[in-house]
């Protein structure tokens, strides 16, 4: 075949070139769709507790397992792709994706459908396979830029995400969201063989060296470590808000249906806004600083939503500063893992979202289990604690 801009074989980790605008539009675009699949579920999960009559501890495990199965590809499946051709690892995971949510929508009873999901947050690693690409691609002066725009896709998809699967499932049923999620899947595995570059890495480390490596990074790079754990305390926050706000909204005094709780998803959008400032303010006043005005916009969101328990507006306001926080403090974060080891950055990448996914699934699992237990204003608190926790360490850290 011949060589094309997009088809080019590069080394990855090494490349000093830059990133057409085709391409990164392309990754972006994927990476959205990708990292749909992790929260499509949670808008619908009234609907399915009450089709498959499940309890709240199955039902809370439904978007859990999406987080862990992320989780356990963040460990066992992103390091392959400093030792593989990142666009064969990808095409693998778009079949593997496809198949696994149309099984989730012929899924009759609640272990089935977590398994199901579980599956699909495994095959939900093609996001984690093309944010390093592309910061592999770019160059040290468009890091930062480049990684705003895909964290910008990565903050639709997330977004979207809710409104898209609120309005599919109140016309069509939930089982049609996971049949759209299998359509998308196919669709970008073929752009993404097609148009991605075919990336030849040097790394010749085995499967087995290259997951025991993980844990030396974790050693050596106190930046790693600070970034990991104070971005699983407010992604944990942020994934308790998220898997518990239908909850919340489809009781008194709200009511709403779950097409009016996927609208909530437009209200964040916020996010976008958040990632794309990051990109650009990292550069000029320095991630740190970045972060610290993050998690204080997180917590407080989180204080006013505690407040305002029963208010539209209350609420409305509260999504916005949370999602706001949310995720320009992700690219002010991975701006800072990616500038530590170019040759590593898959497995970099894999252990500061591997913290990051883990907080996710535990935040959802606790968030379900707190408000069933202690209502929404608990659900707020806990959030607005833990992500304090993260805001105090970096404070002493000073990394």
């Amino acid at each position: 075949m011949q060589a094309t801009p997009s088809s080019r074989p590069i080394k990855t980790g090494t490349s000093k070139t830059g990133i057409s605008k085709r391409l990164i539009f392309l990754i972006a675009s994927a990476v959205s769709a990708s990292a749909a699949n992790l929260y499509y579920n949670q808008p619908i999960l009234p609907l399915i507790g009450q089709d498959l009559a499940l309890s709240d501890a199955l039902l809370g495990a439904i978007p859990a397992a999406t987080q862990i199965g992320y989780a356990l590809a963040l460990l066992f499946i992103s390091p392959l792709g400093d030792r593989f051709p990142r666009r064969n690892v990808i095409a693998f995971l778009s079949v593997l994706l496809t198949l696994t949510a149309l099984m989730a929508s012929f899924a009759h009873t609640g272990y089935v459908l977590v398994a199901a999901c579980l599956l699909i947050g495994l095959s939900a690693n093609i996001t984690q396979q093309l944010i390093p690409f592309a910061a592999s691609l770019s160059s040290p002066d468009t890091k930062a830029q480049v990684m705003g725009t895909v964290m910008t896709g990565l903050t639709v998809g997330i977004l979207v995400s809710r409104t898209l699967s609120g309005v599919i499932s109140e016309h069509f049923g939930w089982r049609a969201v996971f049949i759209m999620s299998a359509t998308i899947a196919l669709l970008f595995g073929v752009l993404l063989y097609r148009f991605l570059p075919n990336n030849k890495p040097t790394n010749s480390m085995s499967y087995f060296q290259l997951i025991i490596s993980m844990g030396s990074l974790v050693r050596q790079h106190k930046v790693l470590r600070e970034s990991a754990f104070i971005g699983a305390l407010w992604f944990a926050a942020f994934n308790a808000l998220w898997a518990t706000l239908a909850l919340h909204v489809s009781e008194a005094p709200f009511h709403y249906s779950t097409q009016q709780i996927g609208l909530f998803g437009i209200l964040a959008m916020s996010g976008i806004i958040g990632a794309k400032l990051s990109g650009r303010w990292v550069p000029k006043f320095g991630s740190r600083r970045i972060l610290m005005v993050s998690m204080s916009l997180i917590i407080l969101g989180f204080g006013i939503a505690a407040l305002f328990t029963d208010s539209l507006l209350g609420l409305c306001i509260a999504i916005i500063l949370i999602d706001l926080g949310v995720f320009s403090g992700q690219v002010a974060n991975q701006v800072r893992i990616f500038s530590i080891d170019p040759a590593a950055q898959s497995r970099i990448n894999a252990v500061y979202m591997l913290f990051y996914y883990s907080g996710a699934a535990i935040g959802s699992a606790i968030g379900v289990n707190i408000i069933s237990a202690m209502g929404w204003s608990a659900i707020c608190i806990f959030c607005a604690l833990i992500t304090g926790i993260g805001l105090l360490y970096h404070g002493i850290k000073r990394a």
